[in-house]
């Protein structure tokens, strides 16, 4: 269950597994405040159904109606199993899900808490304490919420974010750039939000393109902080709003970076490493799980514009080293991260609970 199912990788997510879970064993259903994104057309369109609660806010009466919506709906199909996947769903599944008596609970928590301050936080570790089980997408994550929310490592289980490798792969359509045919395009997707340190991006891009003309950057996305961004940039810099199919975008980038002040495990990382970019990540959170610096891409220290131009720097003046960082990033996502590989570990953090709760 997710807030909705647009634009996001937490729906991404939620839809990659709805789709791949082994149909033999589990019959699938997805629940949202809202299903108006183009993940519900996906997932119709495979046969998954899909019950949209309408709640407007968890202080509304829409909540009332959409609790009882839910506790209908769980009785009409002998659910076993709730899954929340985001934290909306968190705060309103998890208690209508016990209150139901549902065999088995679960949580998630896909991003550092400390996105989520205030009451919303404290919210959330009462919910701890309802669950049978917490879902998390990194290690970093796990460690957080042991050592920050006393959460026992007994139950929190790891299942990493798969991609869909038939799209996110190095073949496939580029999008054609303003520039033509750049010497090497450096560049990001992701929403343009604080956590997300681009201007350290920013700043790096313009220390290596003083000494290396030709160089671009490319910003794919939308959210607060483009007025900012777009004042610091140039005629070197493209801002292209989200975009819902980003692989052509990939595709005409030769080094990704994320530049993360706060991660959990990036889709975004991933795609890029799927569609055959060099990636260049801060050390935050998940990042060094997809990263192995030196192997599969490069690292460099959160915060730290000066370092990540180094990076730059080595992989624009090092194309050979640049290329083969790419072709180890491209093997890593083929071999460890694909949505089978997702699914077969959340069926199996699935039938583990649902066995207890037998």
């Amino acid at each position: 269950m997710a807030r909705e199912l647009g634009l996001g990788g937490t729906e991404r997510q939620l839809a990659e597994i709805a789709l791949a879970l082994d149909r033999e064993q589990f019959e699938p259903h997805v629940g949202c405040f809202t299903a108006g994104g183009f993940r519900a057309r996906e997932l119709r369109e495979a046969g998954v159904p899909i019950l949209e609660l309408g709640v407007r806010s968890l202080v509304s009466r829409s909540a009332l109606v959409g609790a009882r919506r839910m506790g209908a709906y769980l009785a009409r199909h002998g659910v076993g199993l709730v899954h929340a996947f985001d934290v909306p769903m968190d705060l309103f599944a998890v208690p209508v899900a016990r209150w139901c008596r549902t065999p088995v609970v679960l949580s998630s928590q896909r991003a550092h808490r400390d996105l989520t301050p205030g009451l919303r936080r404290h919210l959330l570790r009462v919910m701890d304490r309802m669950v049978d089980g917490i879902v998390v997408n990194s290690r970093a994550v796990a460690r957080q919420l042991a050592e920050r929310d006393g959460v026992p490592a007994s139950m929190v289980r790891l299942a990493y974010n798969g991609l869909d490798t038939r799209v996110f792969r190095r073949e496939g359509e580029r999008v054609e750039l303003p520039w033509g045919e750049a010497a090497v395009v450096i560049g990001t997707v992701c929403a343009l939000r604080p956590e997300k340190g681009l201007s350290i991006l920013m700043e790096a891009f313009r220390k290596v393109k003083a000494a290396r003309p030709g160089v671009k950057l490319v910003i794919v996305g939308s959210g607060p902080m483009l007025a900012e961004l777009a004042a610091g940039g140039d005629e070197d810099c493209h801002f292209q709003p989200a975009e819902r199919n980003v692989a052509p975008w990939l595709r005409a980038m030769d080094i990704f970076v994320l530049p993360s002040l706060s991660e959990s495990l990036s889709n975004s990382l991933m795609e890029a490493m799927g569609c055959g970019c060099c990636p260049v990540a801060s050390r935050a959170g998940g990042n060094p799980e997809l990263v192995q610096d030196g192997e599969t891409g490069l690292l460099f220290p959160v915060g730290d514009a000066e370092a990540l131009a180094a990076r730059l720097a080595l992989l624009l003046d090092q194309p050979a080293y640049r290329r083969r960082l790419a072709a180890q990033a491209e093997r890593r996502i083929e071999e460890h991260f694909t949505r089978e590989q997702a699914a077969r570990a959340m069926g199996e953090i699935y039938r583990e609970f649902l066995a207890r709760g037998a």
